[in-house]
């Protein structure tokens, strides 16, 4: 876990998380948050069993303290976060851009993007024309709370809105922290095996939603979705599970109701 390799510990100790990061305060949707450079960190050997459990244990508890600090602030303005997550190349942002298109007109929209490095995915976001704010990990392979509470700082979060939350690529450490989120949607493609909820259960067991992405790839591949939704269903029996294309569309609609149906009242219904 994250207390073997260190990731999880610079953000929740405060201190790079305060003194390392960048914010260009007079355009805040331009503003990234750099959690450090470099190459993703070793694992390191060597420790006791008995002393990485307390390592987890504390890194967790000072998590869920940040996470219960953003959920009240999120609930106080009837905002709906959602934290997407899944494995690199799932089509997370490509879904988020056309989620924007469909919804934007109904609930003002922010997100927080997260990757180790650069800023792509929030420039693509950007040019939907809703505030973006980029987290960059450094080192760090999933978002914490205390990160996604200092984004929300930058971003002007309208009342009653929604508020996505990209987390890094990663199906393993994400699945441990709560960023304050009313549901974790677990993105999971066509081009991947059906039996990740297998191999990855912890984050399948922890989400709400689980989306099928590429759908429109199906003709072309060798990917059973019946096994994929049992897989899922063993894990976990009370996911939602919707198979859709971001890139095509289809099934985006069934996306936009579940979404629906969690969001507060629309600003502009119908």
């Amino acid at each position: 876990m994250c207390a073997v390799c260190g990731c999880g510990q610079a953000g929740l100790a405060g201190h790079d998380h305060v003194h390392g990061h960048t914010h260009d305060h007079g355009h805040h949707d331009h503003a990234v948050t750099d959690y450090g450079a470099g190459p993703a960190g070793l694992h390191v050997t060597g420790l006791s069993q008995a002393r990485t459990i307390r390592i987890e244990r504390d890194i967790l508890a000072k998590n869920a303290a940040f996470a219960a600090v953003n959920r009240a602030r999120l609930q106080r303005l009837g905002t709906l976060a959602l934290n997407l997550v899944s494995s690199p190349g799932s089509g997370k942002t490509s879904l988020l851009v056309r989620t924007i298109s469909d919804l934007g007109k109904h609930w003002p929209i922010a997100v927080i993007e997260g990757d180790q490095q650069t800023s792509h995915d929030a420039e693509r976001i950007r040019a939907t024309g809703v505030q973006a704010i980029q987290i960059n990990t450094g080192k760090g392979c999933h978002l914490d709370a205390h990160m996604v509470g200092h984004a929300m700082d930058e971003l002007d979060l309208s009342a009653n809105g929604l508020l996505f939350i990209e987390n890094v690529g990663n199906l393993v450490c994400p699945a441990a922290f709560d960023l304050g989120e009313a549901h974790k949607i677990v993105v999971l493609s066509t081009t991947e095996g059906e039996d990740k909820p297998l191999k990855y259960p912890d984050m399948f067991a922890a989400a709400d939603l689980m989306l099928l992405n590429k759908c429109d790839l199906l003709p072309h591949l060798d990917f059973n979705v019946q096994a994929c939704v049992e897989a899922a269903r063993r894990v976990n029996p009370q996911m939602d599970i919707l198979t859709l294309s971001a890139r095509t569309g289809a099934g985006m609609a069934g996306f936009a109701s579940w979404i629906a149906a969690h969001a507060p009242p629309p600003h502009h219904p119908g």
